[in-house]
């Protein structure tokens, strides 16, 4: 069975806050280890890629990224197989205690990073990776620049109400059950509002990825559904499921968004990376949001 983008988002949501860093002995360390694609990715984008030395299992982008060694999960590095690769900085999550405390008594310089999720927070955590690693005027000015980007994304105000969406991000694959959606407080919530829309579970005391059940979906009403959840892995695994997921919401057909063609199943891999991509993420959401309704 295939992974949910919750589980997704959960396990590559790893560089949003940097909540520690352990004083290394260089300014500006040359052989660096990520344990996360957040970090991997914000790294590279600093222009620090000759510098990575070791990524996570999880690493895929950028292409560079492929021919390096891989050190593991972030909840479960192998710390033996990163002392044997000489590093000057490893950035490890602060889930993972064990691998921390290790490196440590090791004397391998770390930086601990702490999980979070909202837009803000993917912002601070660049500036504290680029602080890390000694180049903090790059981090600032990728922030910039990244904001920059997302003003364009928002372009002018509305003139019209905007769409109400709910995006979901985890179900039982094959069916609508055990929905899991997006809920308040996170960047993902943040890209929706970027792209010029409303979501429907942005409500004060929802948690950030909400459980929910077809009655609730059915009361919510949304002017449009997208779902993310089940895809596959490849460009065209995505196109061949996209229309069997859209199927099942058809089921409903007193919902809105199935009334006006409104229920797009499709994701990327942008989404679950919040780093340097936030803005592709954004664009993509728009993308989406934008879509003419199909039948």
């Amino acid at each position: 069975m295939r992974q949910s983008l919750l589980a997704r988002v959960v396990v590559f949501t790893l560089a949003i806050f940097a909540a520690g860093v352990t004083a290394s002995t260089q300014s500006a360390p040359a052989r660096i280890i990520s344990t996360s694609p957040s970090i991997t990715e914000t790294l590279f984008a600093l222009g620090l890629g000759d510098r990575v030395v070791g990524v996570s299992s999880y690493c895929r982008f950028p292409a560079g990224v492929a021919g390096l060694p891989k050190v593991g999960s972030y909840l479960m590095p192998d710390v033996e197989l990163m002392a044997r690769l000489r590093p000057d900085l490893v950035f490890v999550h602060a889930a993972a205690t064990g691998p921390a405390r290790r490196l440590e008594s090791l004397r391998i310089p770390h930086s601990t990073i702490e999980q979070g999720t909202s837009l803000s927070r993917v912002f601070s955590s660049m500036r504290q990776i680029a602080s890390a690693a000694g180049v903090a005027a790059r981090g600032d000015q990728m922030v910039a620049d990244v904001e920059r980007r997302l003003q364009r994304v928002r372009g002018p105000a509305r003139t019209t109400a905007r769409p109400r969406v709910l995006f979901i991000i985890g179900r039982r694959p094959g069916t609508l059950s055990d929905l899991v959606a997006i809920g308040p407080g996170g960047y993902l919530n943040d890209l929706i509002g970027i792209a010029g829309a409303a979501n429907v579970l942005d409500i004060v005391g929802q948690p950030e990825y909400p459980r929910i059940s077809m009655e609730v979906v059915l009361r919510l009403d949304p002017d449009v559904i997208v779902d993310t959840v089940d895809m596959g892995d490849t460009d065209a695994e995505r196109a061949r499921r996209q229309p069997i997921n859209e199927r099942l919401w058809k089921a409903y057909p007193t919902l809105a968004a199935v009334k006006a063609g409104r229920v797009h199943a499709a994701t990327t891999d942008a989404l679950v990376v919040p780093g340097p991509r936030v803005v592709e993420a954004a664009q993509w959401v728009a993308a989406v949001l934008n879509r003419p309704a199909h039948q």
